[in-house]
């Protein structure tokens, strides 16, 4: 089924975009922040995807996409990285909208935060040859502790909105990564990671979206705010 990957982007922006418009949510007055952390992450992500692709590190069933390439990526692969993020940031607005309460204390959020930053950071050590976890893991360390120092309200937020994205995420991916189908979409070279799987899913996948994700919103929640103070 060679549409399957680009009906997962567009089924994952469908809802998000369509309620944007929604009186109470006014989605799209945050879509010049959320191009412009669309952008910023693509220009981490995108070179990192091309290089693991070329090195056989991860790599693309053409029984599943269209056959059109951009730099050794199917184009799919390019509309990942902008409708999972526009999905994810949309959903963490709406949940804050509707449940403006969800957040940890801050002493908790210090404290998972810290904690997060050093398990990554020690993983990926531990596992330097390994490039998927190596690159990965240090990536989460490095993206936390700035979101740390810089809002830490963000994360006070996002480690809760986060494990309400992970449903559709293991969905998505799950998808992705082979569960109900014949054959995955996107594989991986085992040598790479640590083996880890959740179902199908390397368990990379899931500090991946956590990266992408927190990217996405702490540029879009630095942008809203500096227009705010300027307002």
């Amino acid at each position: 089924m060679q549409y399957l990957y680009l009906l997962l982007n567009l089924g994952s922006l469908s809802i998000p975009f369509l309620f944007s418009f929604h009186p109470k949510l006014k989605f799209y007055k945050y879509w010049q922040a959320l191009t412009i952390g669309i952008i910023t992450s693509m220009l981490i992500f995108i070179p990192w995807d091309i290089i693991f692709t070329a090195k056989g590190i991860w790599g693309f069933n053409n029984d599943y996409f269209l056959g059109i390439k951009l730099f050794h990526l199917p184009i799919e692969e390019w509309l990942f990285f902008i409708c999972i993020p526009y999905a994810c940031v949309f959903t963490h607005f709406a949940l804050l909208h509707y449940f403006p309460n969800m957040k940890l204390q801050k002493s908790v959020t210090k404290k998972i935060s810290y904690s997060l930053i050093i398990a990554f950071f020690i993983i990926s050590v531990f596992n330097y040859n390994k490039w998927y976890t190596f690159i990965n893991f240090l990536l989460a360390s490095i993206i936390t502790f700035l979101v740390l120092i810089k809002n830490s309200k963000l994360l006070s937020e996002f480690y809760l909105t986060f494990l309400v994205m992970l449903i559709p995420f293991f969905i998505i991916n799950g998808v992705l990564t082979g569960s109900f189908i014949e054959n995955e979409v996107v594989w991986y070279n085992n040598a790479e990671n640590l083996g880890i799987r959740l179902s199908t899913i390397p368990i990379e996948d899931t500090i991946y979206a956590f990266s992408l994700i927190l990217l996405n919103l702490f540029i879009v929640k630095t942008l809203v705010r500096e227009n705010q103070n300027l307002s």
